[in-house]
């Protein structure tokens, strides 16, 4: 038997403003756990995971990194937060032909995150 991974720890991104990003991810309600505006390198819980920011100098991001994916209870609220927060979602929530409800945001950094819920199989 070999060894297999079992859960994903943390996603680390890299960002240029920490203070716009913790309030970025602070709007959308994550827990911060460490750091923040101020500091180099700043954590929060994500479920069972974590999200971590870590301060850094770059030009831009690449035009496609991928995709960092967050399950929540309820992602119609979770998209209304966010616009009540001033934050702008790249699309109202939608249901996928793979069986989740989902919609996508850029950070301060332009990284893409989505926000997801399975659908039942109903």
């Amino acid at each position: 038997m070999t060894a297999r991974v079992t859960s994903l720890s943390a996603v680390t991104l890299l960002v240029a403003e920490m203070a716009a990003s913790t309030a970025f991810y602070e709007a959308l309600g994550f827990e911060r756990l460490y750091g923040g505006p101020s500091a180099g390198f700043t954590s929060y819980r994500a479920g069972d995971g974590y999200l971590n920011l870590m301060a850094g100098v770059y030009n831009q991001p690449p035009a496609v990194w991928g995709r960092t994916i967050f399950y929540v209870e309820d992602v119609d609220a979770f998209h209304a937060n966010a616009v009540e927060q001033g934050l702008q979602p790249e699309f109202t929530p939608r249901d996928a032909p793979w069986r989740e409800r989902y919609f996508h945001i850029r950070d301060p950094d332009g990284h893409e995150i989505s926000f997801a819920r399975p659908l039942s199989r109903d």
